[in-house]
C-alpha cells in the first residue's frame, strides 16, 4: 500500500475567489494542524484546479476507516473553531466521500492529481474492481504518472456534526474514488482520456455520471510536520 493507512477521506468542493486568500491561509496554518493532531490521521494534502479555477481537492490518509467516528475526531467536527465556523459556509458543492482504500499503488502525493468520481453498474462492481486493479498495478510505472489509487465510500455510523450543519448539512459523496498523481500534467490529461475516461470506464463496468477534474499540489503535511 503507498497511501498511509487503510482509510482515505476524499473531498471536493469549490471556493469564491474573493474568499480564497482567507481559505488557504485558515486551511494551511488552522485547519491542518488541527486534523493532523487527530489520533489516526497521517496525512493530508490540498490540490487546486489545474485550470485556475475554483475547485478545491484535499485527501486525507487515515489508520483505518474508524478514524472517521473517532472520538477524536467527532470533538474536532462538533466543536469548530471560529474560523472554522467562519469558513465551512464557504465551502460550495461539497462532495465529502468518507473511504475505505481498495487499490494503493506507488506514490501517495504528486504535484499533480487526477480525480475520478464513478459508481459501478448494478452487478458489476466485482468485475470492475478486477479491471481497475490491473490498470492502477501498472499505471506507478508509466512516465509522468507516479501512483494510483481506488477508495470506495461507506458513510460511518454517526450523527450529523456541527461542521455538516454549518454547510447545510448538504454534503454529497462519490462511490468510488480513483486518484491518480504524477509529475506530469499531460500524462495525466492523456489518462483522462483514455483509460480513466468515461467511454473506458463505462465499458468495463462503471455507470453514468462520472465526473473527472485535474488538480495542482498546494500543501501537503504529516503530523510530524505541523506538530
Amino acid at each position: 500500500m503507498s497511501l498511509l493507512g487503510q482509510g482515505a477521506l476524499a473531498m471536493w468542493w469549490d471556493i469564491a475567489p474573493e474568499i480564497k486568500a482567507d481559505f488557504e491561509d485558515w486551511h494551511s496554518h488552522e485547519h491542518f494542524t488541527e486534523r493532523m493532531g487527530v489520533p489516526g490521521f497521517l496525512r493530508g494534502s490540498r490540490w487546486g484546479s489545474a485550470d485556475g479555477g475554483e475547485g478545491i481537492f484535499v485527501m486525507y490518509e487515515l489508520e483505518s476507516h474508524g478514524t472517521l467516528s473517532s472520538p477524536g475526531y467527532l470533538a474536532r467536527l462538533n466543536q469548530p473553531t471560529p474560523w472554522s465556523t467562519r469558513m465551512m459556509p464557504h465551502h460550495r458543492n461539497m462532495v465529502r466521500s468518507q473511504c475505505r482504500v481498495l487499490e494503493s499503488r506507488g506514490g501517495g502525493v504528486g504535484r499533480h492529481a487526477l480525480t475520478v468520481r464513478l459508481s459501478p453498474q448494478a452487478g458489476k462492481a466485482d468485475a470492475l474492481r478486477a479491471r481497475l486493479h490491473a490498470l492502477i498495478e501498472a499505471l506507478p510505472q508509466r512516465p509522468g504518472i507516479i501512483g494510483a489509487h481506488l477508495l470506495m465510500h461507506e458513510t460511518p455510523q454517526i450523527a450529523t456534526t456541527t461542521e455538516q450543519k454549518l454547510r447545510n448539512g448538504a454534503d454529497k459523496f462519490a462511490d468510488w474514488v480513483l486518484v491518480a498523481c504524477g509529475y506530469d500534467l499531460e500524462a495525466l490529461r492523456a489518462l483522462a482520456g483514455a483509460e480513466f475516461g468515461e467511454s473506458m470506464l463505462r465499458e468495463i463496468g462503471a455507470a453514468p455520471g462520472i465526473v473527472s477534474a485535474l488538480y495542482l499540489l498546494s500543501y501537503s503535511a504529516t503530523g510530524k510536520d505541523v506538530s
